[in-house]
Order: C-alpha cells, then sequence, then structure tokens
C-alpha cells in the first residue's frame, strides 16, 4: 500500500505561513502531509511543478449560476467548467436569477437537484432574505445555506425583491438568533436614477452615483450595530464607503472589474462592462487598493453574473447588468496586483483564504494544510496570454476584457486530490459540513 494518493512539487508552494519549495502529499482527498521539497515520497501519481506555483484552490463566494430556471443564461456543468479553468475550487451559489429563487427549504432542495452530478467544483448555496420570508430563515439555515442575500433596491428580477430599511430589523433579529450571516447589496433606491436607454456609459455611470452605495452602508452600519448581527457588504464599488466600513462592524468585498477597470475608458455602447453598481474612475480604483493592502476589503470574489447574449445588447439602459469573470478572475487581478508592487500570495489571500474565512469554510478550504481538503492550483504567474471569448467555457462567452493581455495561467486544478477533467467529481456542500 503507498503511503499517499498524490505528491505535487513546487518551489513555491503558497503555506498559511509564507512561499517556499515543498512537497505537498495528499490521501483520500485531503492534504496528508506537507515535506521538503526534495523528500522521497511513496505515490503513484508524483507531480513536479518546478518553478509553476501552487496555490490553495480559490473560493468565489459570490457567484450567479442561474439553474433551474434561466439555465440558458448558465448552468452548472458549464460554470463549474469555468470555475475549474480559473482556479476555482469551491463556489457559493447567489439565491437569485434561478426559478424559483432559494428563499425557502423547498426552492433549495430543487436547486441542489438541478445541480445534482453536473459540478466540476464543489458548489454550496446562499438562501435569499425578501419580504415575507423571515419565518423561512431558520429552515434554510438549518438545511446548510451558508448566510443569507438581501437587496435594498431592485434586484433586477421580479421574484426576488429588496428589502425596505423597515423589514430589515426583523430579518437582522432573526438572523443574529441564528448567528447567520447577511450579505447585502447596498444601493439606496432613492438615490437611483433611472438609467437612460442610450450608449452613453457616463449617463449610466450617473444614475447610480456614489452616494447610494454611501447611504445604504451607513444605514447597514446602524442597524447591524443595534442588532448585533453580522452584515457583510458585497461587491464594494465606491470608495467614499470605506471611512464607514473601517469605523463599523461590517465586512466588505470587491471583485476584479471594480479593481481593475476605468469608467473613463469604457467606448460608449461597450454593455458588456455594464454592472450594478457600476465601474467608476481609476482614482477610485486605487482607493479600493489601498483598502485592500489595509484590510479593509477582506476578499476578492467574481460576482458572476451572466445572461445570453442578446440580453447584453441594446443600451446601457436596457442591456443585463453583470460582468462575467469565474475564469478570468486570477489572472485579471494578478496582472493588476502585480503592476501595483503586490505579491503573489496577496491575491490567494483575498481570493481564497478571505473568502473562505467569511463562508466559514476555514480549515476545510482556503488554504494548502494538512487536514484540508487538496484542491490545489497550478498557476504560472509570468506566462501571458490574451482573452478570446471563444476560449471561455461559462455558457455565454461575454466579456469585457476581450483582447486583453493577462499574466498568469493555470495550469492545472485538483479538486480533493484529483486533477479537474471530463468527469463532474464536485460535492454540494453544506455550512455544517466537515
Amino acid at each position: 500500500m503507498t503511503a499517499y494518493d498524490l505528491v505535487v512539487r513546487s518551489r513555491g508552494v503558497h503555506l498559511p505561513d509564507g512561499v517556499r519549495p515543498a512537497a505537498v502529499c495528499v490521501r483520500d482527498g485531503k492534504v496528508a502531509a506537507i515535506v521538503a521539497h526534495s523528500s522521497a515520497v511513496d505515490a503513484p501519481v508524483n507531480v513536479d511543478l518546478g518553478d509553476v506555483a501552487l496555490l490553495p484552490g480559490l473560493v468565489d463566494t459570490h457567484v450567479h449560476v442561474n439553474e433551474p430556471g434561466r439555465t440558458e443564461w448558465e448552468g452548472f456543468a458549464t460554470a463549474t467548467r469555468a470555475a475549474a479553468a480559473g482556479g476555482v475550487t469551491t463556489l457559493i451559489d447567489m439565491p437569485l436569477n434561478s426559478l424559483p429563487p432559494t428563499v425557502d427549504a423547498a426552492a433549495l432542495a430543487t436547486k441542489r437537484a438541478a445541480a445534482q452530478g453536473k459540478c466540476y467544483v464543489d458548489v454550496g448555496f446562499w438562501g435569499g432574505a425578501i419580504p415575507g420570508n423571515t419565518h423561512h430563515l431558520a429552515e434554510l439555515h438549518e438545511a446548510g445555506v451558508f448566510g443569507f442575500k438581501c437587496f435594498t433596491s431592485p434586484s433586477g428580477v421580479d421574484e426576488f425583491p429588496p428589502l425596505s430599511w423597515a423589514e430589515l430589523p426583523d430579518v437582522l433579529a432573526e438572523l443574529r438568533r441564528l448567528d447567520a450571516l447577511l450579505i447585502v447589496h447596498a444601493e439606496d433606491p432613492a438615490e437611483l436614477a433611472e438609467a437612460p436607454d442610450s450608449d452613453d456609459y457616463a449617463g449610466f455611470l450617473a444614475s447610480r452615483p456614489p452616494r447610494a452605495e454611501d447611504k445604504a452602508i451607513a444605514r447597514l452600519a446602524g442597524l447591524a450595530e443595534r442588532a448585533r448581527a453580522r452584515v457583510h457588504v458585497l461587491h464594494l464599488s465606491s470608495a467614499s464607503a470605506l471611512s464607514e466600513i473601517r469605523s463599523s462592524a461590517l465586512t466588505a468585498e470587491s471583485c476584479p472589474h471594480y479593481l481593475t477597470l476605468d469608467a473613463k475608458e469604457i467606448p460608449d455602447g461597450a454593455t458588456a462592462f455594464k454592472c450594478c453598481p457600476p465601474i467608476r474612475d481609476r482614482d477610485n480604483a486605487d482607493e479600493l487598493w489601498r483598502a485592500l493592502a489595509d484590510g479593509t476589503i477582506t476578499c476578492v470574489v467574481s460576482d458572476h453574473s451572466p445572461c445570453t447574449e442578446s440580453l447584453k445588447e441594446g443600451s446601457f439602459g436596457t442591456a443585463w447588468g453583470g460582468i462575467s469573470s469565474l475564469q478570468l478572475g486570477l489572472p485579471v487581478m494578478w496582472t493588476e496586483a502585480r503592476r501595483r508592487g503586490h505579491e503573489l500570495a496577496d491575491v490567494v489571500r483575498w481570493m481564497s483564504s478571505g473568502p473562505a474565512e467569511l463562508a466559514g469554510l476555514t480549515g476545510r478550504k482556503g488554504a494548502i494544510a494538512v487536514g484540508a481538503d487538496a484542491d490545489l492550483v497550478a498557476f504560472d504567474p509570468a506566462a501571458e496570454f490574451i482573452v478570446d471569448p471563444g476560449e471561455l467555457l461559462h455558457r455565454n462567452p461575454v466579456t469585457p476584457y476581450a483582447g486583453r493581455t493577462l499574466r498568469g495561467v493555470v495550469v492545472n486544478t485538483w479538486l480533493r486530490g484529483t486533477s479537474v477533467g471530463q468527469e463532474p467529481l464536485g460535492e454540494l456542500i453544506r455550512r455544517d459540513t466537515r
């Protein structure tokens, strides 16, 4: 009997205590040992990556898969194959854009049934908090969702309406009782205007000003403090809200598109760049990067929000708002992080260990550590490629990154010690499963 099932060696293994040469030994899907790079180890599969880095699998806690109900937008098979190609080994699916939305235990069971046997990476689920479903939150929590998503402004789909400011205290009280996390799309509807039906990006940007986020986040901070509840701000776009986050108990994430794209460079009519909240200017992005560096923003996730190509057509007023980047997030972030003087280890913290901590998966995901799942990514940080939409694996290959030269290539992805290939070996995970 061999000692291990797999050994992966690299001169740059990203471990919780630093980056160093090492050999990672895998048994039964877990990291069983981490030994010196030159150690002789008994295993049927022995991979030597040389100078290619070995990273923990990324954890993306903000993904809209849309199946069932809108599977023509995206589905579990296509989304998870794209995730694996981008080094993401765990994703948490958002409760809206599928039909039914995940707002009660029956809907969660429907979604799990739709996902069963189709996933190439591990998949968990958020529950939804909408008007009138507070009595369903406990059953969703017991069924293993990782927390609850709500909007404070219209979501874009009628079946997932926003919570009003008057309804939020009752939801927060229930989540405090459950010790569950609330994750919030925070824009104040009173500060939003209808986007003009035009090709002018500046007009769309003006319809969703920073003060919409700032005001909503300030109100959330006060409500969370009074309820003593855990609240996380999704896809932070407005840098002017950072002072409120720093002075409160709120946590926050951002996304590659807010950190790397510049509103002033978006061509008129380029609706592939439309998302809500919107992409802002370079000075705003500079502040978001400073917040990443000082820990105010704890993680970077995709907010992969795809749709059919036809729904991305039209004006900035009518096109679907969402960026698809599951397959590209790691090289997009590494390209810009490197330019700004950050290390690859910083990107790993923001895209792997940080999201794992948010979802309560520390110890199982987000780190190469003994006892953790052997979710591993071979990543060549020096290689470059040009983004070709035809090579993207998500269902509708629309991307604002088309034609860009990016640095960093995912060479291989292992899920629990098995190289991700043609068979969907992903598991449906629960908050309470270890």
